[in-house]
């Protein structure tokens, strides 16, 4: 064999395996970037979820005739998705706040500091889920290019939901959730 077609075959294989090598690392870097996004917005729903349940404790001390948290209390036995999570848990707050301008005596410092507590979980919530959406849509838009997908393909890498549950790949146009 010919010294020069060995070294040109040897440049061109280290190159496609630089080139494989960077790609690989690209979306790596934004499925990290995605996974710790998760990782915080779970975090944030416990708080969330612990918050609400303690709040739930001192509500039910002062309003004894119903238990009105008791399905958001009892999601902890169910297995849903974060997004239907978060949604259930907005929800809990909702019914917390009509609850306070009902009852006076809800309206004191213990209580608003825990709603303190809510919003500036509520305020990390929203820029986890801006952050794990951001990452999400470039990381959908490098899996939708050549050759990166190609890449994605052999490591079984796939578009990816953005965090309030639509698949923006799938036939359903009218799945916007309220």
């Amino acid at each position: 064999m010919n010294p020069s077609l060995i070294l040109c075959f040897i440049i061109i294989v280290g190159t496609l395996i630089i080139i494989y090598a960077t790609i690989y690392n690209k979306i790596m870097i934004y499925k990290t970037k995605i996974e710790k996004a998760e990782g915080i917005i779970d975090e944030a729903l416990r708080k969330k979820y612990d918050t609400i349940c303690h709040i739930n404790i001192y509500i039910k001390k002062i309003i004894t005739k119903k238990d009105y948290l008791k399905e958001y209390i009892d999601l902890k036995n169910k297995k849903i998705s974060n997004y239907d999570l978060d949604r259930k848990l907005t929800e809990a707050i909702n019914t917390i706040l009509e609850l306070k301008n009902d009852y006076s005596e809800l309206d004191n410092k213990e209580f608003n500091k825990e709603l303190k507590n809510i919003n500036q979980i509520n305020e990390e919530l929203t820029s986890s889920k801006n952050y794990y959406n951001k990452n999400t849509n470039e990381l959908n838009s490098l899996i939708r290019k050549f050759p990166i997908n190609i890449v994605a393909k052999i490591h079984h890498i796939q578009i990816k939901p953005f965090f309030d549950g639509k698949n923006m790949q799938d036939e359903i146009i009218d799945d916007f959730k309220l």
